[in-house]
């Protein structure tokens, strides 16, 4: 009994993991003059994909503009986003994963 727990402890594991990859960098979200806009905070927003084993999508996801609406979406009267970067990152699990792209940055109000 204790062997068949352990076997299957380990298939786990070994069907399990993480990774991060690199996005991008960009000024803002859409052009903007110096000092025509007021700065709101720091915010952060993520959009999601979820598979199953892998390949089989169960939702939609996953996309940068989705993740750049949910981080301005975070401070009202938010219009843009300054010092946006992204990552994306992704969780294998032993049936199901999830993919999701990730974006930072400082949230502003244009004048």
């Amino acid at each position: 009994m204790f062997k068949k727990i352990s076997a299957l402890s380990l298939l786990v594991i070994l069907l399990s993991g993480c990774s991060h990859q690199a996005g991008g960098i960009a000024a803002s979200t859409s052009p903007i003059a110096v000092g025509s806009y007021q700065t709101l905070g720091q915010v952060k927003g993520e959009d999601c994909v979820y598979a199953l084993l892998g390949i089989i999508p169960l939702s939609n996801g996953n996309e940068t503009r989705k993740a750049i609406q949910d981080a301005i979406s975070k401070k009202r009267g938010a219009t843009d986003l300054i010092e946006v970067t992204s990552d994306t990152y992704s969780q294998f699990f032993v049936i199901a994963s999830r993919t999701c792209t990730q974006v930072y940055g400082t949230a502003i109000v244009q004048k």
